[in-house]
């Protein structure tokens, strides 16, 4: 029988956090109060979490080396001024590191909310590491109106490549990492960042990270708004353990029609329990589902009308009772928001 999860042994698995803005109460649904960061800090140190650079998490797994226990990789997306003015000073009082991924469109524009390039260099050069979010902070799987698909790939390559050109301009070298704007992929986005040479891409899907996670679809937790940047979600996301995937079904694909199967294959169906796997589309909510020699599928005869769906399947390891989550996204062919 599962045991405590509060008392549970750690596991070796890393969660990547996702900040966006620290202090900007004006913009609810990204912000997370400075006071309640600082909480969240003093909770990683004084639980003995290892928290680690990002690219050593992405050189464990490249080299399919170890991970830490009890492991967090903190990252920022966008690159607002309230990174470098409330962020950055609260994660130099607890000594942790963490990456910065820039929109470096809106960098470049100066505008007033986003970090300059001279506060950029300042926390280079103390030790932040920046990465790439994309040059105009576009909503990548979304093919536009009358483009073919040759000409959509070549838009997305070319918003990229705008983009490392301006690291390469402003701070003497190439992004290793890219964090997809609005964590809206597809398998397009995914191949064409890969020819570019990402070495590491990170979503923005809920999950932990594991020996089985995919360099191209990596998650990361966010903590933002009224309910996720909670001290008790974000106890929560730290808890719940990594869920190794394969055969998605659907793929990360530009949606053409309604899926009517959903599913995927569990790679180590022995470490969880056989009794119980759940499947979760965000439009649809849970599914009565199946669960039979390592594969989870449920049907159903509802279309899907939104524009973004996650599939998430969860399980509940056997030896201590935590939660493993795993999620992926469907973008369906509706117009993007302006």
């Amino acid at each position: 029988m599962g045991g405590n999860p509060a008392q549970a042994e750690p596991l070796p698995e890393v969660t990547i956090l996702i900040y966006h803005r620290f202090g900007e109460s004006r913009y609810p649904s990204t912000n997370v109060a400075v006071e309640r960061f600082r909480e969240q800090m003093a909770y990683l140190l004084s639980q003995q979490y290892t928290v680690m650079p990002l690219a050593d998490l992405v050189a464990r797994l490249a080299e399919k080396r170890p991970l830490p226990a009890k492991g967090v990789v903190i990252t920022i997306d966008d690159g607002y001024r309230s990174t470098y003015e409330q962020a950055w000073p609260i994660l130099q009082d607890f000594g942790f590191p963490f990456t910065v991924f820039l929109s470096t469109a809106n960098i470049e524009k100066g505008y007033g909310g986003y970090l300059s390039w001279p506060q950029i260099s300042e926390m280079r050069e103390a030790g932040v590491d920046f990465q790439d979010h994309g040059f105009a902070h576009g909503h990548l799987a979304t093919l536009p109106e009358g483009m073919d698909d040759a000409a959509y790939r070549r838009g997305i390559s070319g918003d990229l490549i705008r983009s490392a050109r301006v690291f390469i301009e402003r701070l003497g070298d190439r992004p290793r990492f890219l964090a997809i704007p609005y964590g809206e992929y597809n398998v397009e986005v995914i191949e064409e960042a890969v020819k570019l040479g990402y070495e590491a891409i990170f979503t923005q899907d809920p999950g932990s990270v594991g020996p089985e996670t995919p360099l191209t679809m990596i998650p990361r937790e966010p903590i933002l708004g009224n309910d996720w940047a909670t001290m008790a979600h974000f106890e929560m996301v730290l808890q719940r353990v990594d869920l190794g995937l394969t055969e998605l079904n659907p793929q990360p694909v530009r949606m053409s029609s309604s899926p009517k199967k959903f599913g995927a294959r569990i790679i180590t169906p022995d470490r969880f329990k056989a009794d119980r796997c759940d499947l979760y589309v965000s439009e649809l909510g849970w599914l009565p589902s199946t669960y039979k020699d390592g594969v989870v599928s449920a049907s159903t005869d509802k279309p899907l009308t939104r524009r973004l769906n996650r599939v998430m399947i969860r399980a509940w390891e056997k030896e201590t009772g935590r939660s493993a989550v795993r999620s992926w996204l469907l973008v369906g062919n509706q117009p993007a928001p302006d």
